[in-house]
């Protein structure tokens, strides 16, 4: 006797369409609608998420002593998306509650941990390119010793498209960060390199060596530099940003550096930095060597960079130093006064605890 199976087969559109209760137009409305919605989808995600998730090697190996895998990354569209929901989620859900006041800590941390990540990845990636490197100067001719190598390769490579994947996440959700609260995200500490298409900001300590040994690679920016410096208390961002961008029109290839602080106005030129792709050189001031100096001397730093251009805002007597020597050092400079902003937006629940 044959036993019944649920599978069955369809002759036509109509039968299938039958069997699950809907007609064929219904059917073909659906797909249509489906393919309008993913069509839109791939058109609005962004050239990074397309660069970080779909430039990657057929072959990866996550980690030592594993063999190479054909392993996919997630969709441009798909990570993109998500990566929106997870930082607005937040803020949706505790809107008009009084849980509110805890959305920004919370947002804030979940950028946060995509940058912990990356700068986690890109220690991993340094490492192995150095053991790489090494390997490249030994005469080792052995076919055991050039499986190792291609194996190390292999890992390097897969830990840079890692370390890619989320700094694209990162500058993204720090994007959605800014969106939902008006302030631009910022570090806690250390540095933040992203890929080629997003900015770069890199520890002071970090910059000057490679600029000292002239060394052309991604943590040396050597366009010409733009110096920044403003208090941190300021709330006309979008002042900043047009003169930032009158600046990068007639300066495309610049190097933003300003003077590391994460809020106010510094933080302002690092979240436009990292939406116009500039790249961004911190330079905090080193209290533990200098003592109360250090402002001071890290305003001499800045100078002696030899900017072709600055810009000043308004903030303690740090900013006016900057300011005079900057004058001395006939670097044109732009300043702008703290009453010079315009009018502070109405305060609002989303604006009183950001």
């Amino acid at each position: 006797m044959t036993e019944k199976t649920n599978t069955r087969s369809f002759s036509s559109f109509a039968d299938l369409a039958k069997a699950i209760g809907s007609t064929p137009a219904d059917l073909r409305r659906e797909y249509l609608d489906k393919a309008v919605a993913d069509s839109f989808r791939d058109e609005t995600t962004s050239d990074a998420f397309h660069e970080a998730f779909g430039d990657v090697g057929a072959l990866s190996i996550l980690d030592i002593g594993e063999g190479p895998q054909e392993l996919e990354m997630p969709e441009p569209a798909d990570a993109q998306a998500e990566c929106s929901a997870i930082v607005t989620t937040i803020f949706d859900l505790f809107r008009n509650t009084r849980l509110e006041p805890s959305a920004q800590a919370i947002a804030w941390g979940i950028v946060n941990s995509f940058h912990y990540e990356a700068e986690k990845l890109a220690r991993e990636e340094d490492t192995l390119c150095r053991d790489l490197k090494d390997m490249v100067g030994r005469d080792d001719r052995s076919e055991i010793f050039a499986t190792e190598m291609d194996d190390l390769q292999l890992r390097a490579q897969t830990k840079m498209e890692q370390r890619a994947a989320i700094e694209c996440m990162r500058d993204y959700a720090a994007e959605c960060y800014r969106a939902q609260t008006g302030r631009p995200w910022s570090s806690a500490r250390g540095s933040k390199v992203s890929s080629a298409t997003t900015a770069s900001q890199i520890a002071s300590s970090d910059f000057l060596k490679a600029r000292a040994t002239a060394l052309r690679e991604k943590r040396n920016p050597t366009g010409p530099i733009v110096v920044f410096s403003g208090g941190q208390e300021w709330h006309d961002y979008q002042q900043i940003y047009d003169r930032l961008d009158q600046i990068k029109t007639r300066i495309p290839h610049m190097t933003l550096c300003t003077t590391g602080q994460r809020k106010g106005c510094d933080a302002i030129a690092a979240a436009w930095a990292a939406q116009a792709g500039v790249p961004l050189v911190t330079f905090a001031p080193q209290s533990q060597r200098y003592g109360k100096s250090a402002g001071f001397k890290r305003n001499d730093q800045l100078v002696n960079l030899r900017p072709v251009e600055a810009i000043v805002c308004q903030g303690t007597g740090i900013q006016s130093h900057l300011l005079d020597e900057l004058k001395k050092a006939s670097v044109p400079t732009h300043a702008f006064r703290y009453d010079g902003q315009a009018p502070a937006p109405t305060e609002t629940k989303r604006t009183a605890w950001a």
